[in-house]
Parts: structure tokens; sequence; C-alpha cells
């Protein structure tokens, strides 16, 4: 396998040290082109047919770049025009979109699906959309991830530490979530199942690459209290300027489940003691 890693950051990494391990053949590209990546502006066309020309033709391409924690125009740019020109300068790869649960915008906690409806607030959402389709136009597969955690990186854990930490309207909404490291190895499993022509459908479809149980904000913060021996966070109401978008729900990964995957880190609990190793 040749695998192309668009956006070597916090889980392109990951990635490819897993495929790596496998003995995949990997390159990887990233904005400023440093640590032995290739420099690619996924959004801009001449960038990409460059990158095209550099590498062998791979036998898929991972879309996992960042929009730099920029608005509806970095968006536009890092992923509806990025998927649009990988599609157009590697059209004989498989193409993998890593999209969010973000797009789903349920506030009941009602359990959603890859078939649950997809109505993002936010032009950023409807942007994500956008990119979601062009990648199933061209066969190519989508993972929606929840909010990504791990070594070194846990916004949850970061805010509660240094006392920022809120409990938003009682605490009830769900926090869905997905250890780098699983969401990883789950990207590696369905691009194996798609070369292999794996009985289950794997091109064309979406998947939701969450962790196997969902948790309220005030049972997360209530663990942590714990563990550390502090107190709860203070009250306060909702934070509707959240990045992903105010949502109360539970994102199922049974489909990826269905297919063999099971996370290493089912919930965040399980992963803290390795968080806290590395503070």
């Amino acid at each position: 396998m040749h695998l192309l890693i668009c956006g070597n950051g916090y889980l392109g990494g990951a990635l490819k040290t897993q495929a790596v391990n496998r003995n995949w053949k990997v390159d990887t590209c990233s904005l400023s082109g440093d640590h032995d990546n290739h420099a690619c502006d996924l959004g801009d066309e001449e960038s990409v047919r460059n990158l095209a020309s550099m590498v062998d033709r791979p036998d898929a391409v991972v879309h996992c770049a960042s929009s730099g924690k920029g608005g509806a125009e970095a968006y536009q740019h890092v992923y509806r025009n990025g998927i649009a020109n990988l599609a157009r300068f590697f059209p004989e790869s498989l193409l993998l979109f890593t999209s969010s649960s973000s797009v789903y915008n349920q506030t009941d906690g009602m359990i959603v699906t890859e078939t649950s409806p997809t109505v993002p607030e936010r032009d950023t959402g409807r942007i994500l959309l956008e990119a979601e389709h062009l990648t199933l136009a061209a066969s190519g597969i989508i993972c929606r991830l929840s909010g990504i955690y791990g070594p070194g990186r846990s916004v949850i854990l970061q805010k509660f530490l240094s006392g920022e930490a809120v409990i938003e309207d009682g605490g009830d909404r769900f926090l869905n979530q997905i250890h780098r490291d699983d969401a990883a190895a789950a990207i590696i499993m369905l691009l194996d199942l798609a070369r292999e022509n794996a009985p289950h459908p794997i091109r064309g479809e979406i998947f939701n690459l969450s962790d196997s149980q969902p948790l309220t904000q005030r049972d997360v913060y209530q663990h942590l209290a714990d563990t550390f021996h502090r107190p709860l966070p203070p009250q306060g109401p909702r934070d509707l300027q959240r990045k992903r978008g105010w949502t109360h729900k539970q994102v199922s990964n049974l489909k990826m489940r269905e297919l063999g995957w099971q996370p290493h880190y089912p919930c965040y609990h399980d992963a803290l003691a390795g968080l806290c190793a590395v503070l």
C-alpha cells in the first residue's frame, strides 16, 4: 500500500506511524513542507498539481489537514477546495476525508448514526458537507470524527487543570470524543478493507469515528474531580460560541464496530491515566 497523507499534524502523524509499522510506503504533505513533508497548499490548484507530479501515484490519499482554527473562508479553502483538487489530480487513488461529527446538529441527546439528518447551523459545518459530497462523488470514504484527544492534547483536561472549566447548563450535554490512536487505527482498517474489496461496502460510505461511551459533561468533570481530588468546576450558562457548535447528541460507532474495529479506549476515563502520564 502506498499512502499519501495530506496534513501531517496531530492525527496525520499518528496515521503515518501506524502505516509505517505495517510496512506501507508513506508520503506526507503539509502547508509549510517542513520535517520531510512535501510542501502543498491543498486549496491551491497549482500547488496540488505540483504535488501530484512529485509523488508516485498513491493507492490512497487521506485528507486530514487542519483549517488552522480559521472560519468559513479557511474551511472553504482547506476542505472544500482541497478535496476538489485532490479528487482532480489523484483520480485513480482512493480518497478518504476526515470530516467532523459537528455536521450533526441534534440537541435532544438522541443517538445519531451515519444516516441521521445533517443540518448544521454554521457555515463551517455546511462547507464540511460540501467536501463530503465531493468525496462521495469520487467514490471516496468519509470519516466523521468526534473531538480528538490523546497524548499532550485534551481540551477538557486542560481546562479542568487550569481552572477554566465550567459545567454548562447543568452538565447534561453529551461529550463525544475519540482517542487519536483509535481514529488512526480505524482509518488504517478502512483503507485495508477497501483495498481488499471487503464484502461490506467501504468506498462511497460514511463512518462515524467516536468512542463507545459518550459521557455527559458532568460525568467527565466529576471523574476528573475525583481523580485529582479537586472540587467540581463552577456552574455556568451554555457556551454558544463553541467552534463545533452547541449540540447534545450521542454519536454511534456501531457501523465501525460491525466491521470489526474496537477502540482501545472505549471511554475517555480509560485513557485518563495515559493522558496524565504526559502532563
